[in-house]
This record gives C-alpha cells, structure tokens and sequence, in this order.
C-alpha cells in the first residue's frame, strides 16, 4: 500500500483512492447539469482560484473535448461521482458541455455499451 504525504493522494495499488466518493462530491449525489455517457465536456479557460484539487484533475482532461465517461475513468471515479464534478464546473464556467451527436440520436444500449467497451480499451 502506497502512504502519500499530505499533498498527495492515498493509494491503494489493488483497490485505487482510499478516499470514499461522497468525500470529493461533499456528499451530494446529484448533478445540477444533465449530463448523459456521451455527452462531451471541453474547459473554457475561465476556472476560479478556489477550484478543489478533483475539479484541477478534471480540468486538466478537459482541454480538448472529452465525454463524460473518458473523464471518470481517468479520474477513476465512479460516473455519477464525476457527473457531480462536472456539473459544479459547468456552473461556475469553467467548462461547457453539449450532447454528442450519437447520444442524442437513438442510440440502442449494445451500440452505447459497444462504444463505451471500445473507449476505455483505448485507455
């Protein structure tokens, strides 16, 4: 097991982030943003000062446009979890986000999972 300083993060090399979830989101669970798998979120250069070090991660994956789900699965966050960071960065400006074209079309749930299974082998 990995032990950081104070600056870094806990890490288990099995088991990931020994921080619980609901820790980074302050317990919320739900995003103010609607926000579906696909949809894509790029930063709009204009982040505050007082941005939680989770959001600077985020941020930092979000340069060009990148959806929902390449952002949890490189933050290795659950997707509701990441769906919370995403929407607070949304609401102070800091990113803008659209729905991918194949998401709002009808999209059946083996295409979707299809697409999720081939982006996150190419992680």
């Amino acid at each position: 097991m990995n032990m950081a300083g104070d600056d870094e993060v806990w890490l288990d090399d099995e088991a990931g982030p020994l921080i619980r979830p609901y820790t980074v989101n302050a317990g919320r669970t739900r995003p103010t943003v609607e926000l579906d798998l696909l949809s894509l979120v790029v930063t709009t250069g204009r982040a505050g000062s007082d941005v939680d070090p989770e959001h600077v991660k985020a941020l930092e994956l979000c340069h060009t446009p990148v959806s929902v789900v390449e952002v949890a699965a490189n933050l290795r966050l659950p997707v509701m979890v990441t769906k919370v960071l995403l929407a607070d960065l949304v609401d102070c400006g800091a990113i803008v986000t659209w729905a991918s074209s194949s998401s709002s079309s009808h999209v059946t749930d083996r295409v979707l999972l299809e697409k999720l299974l081939d982006g996150l082998q190419r992680i």
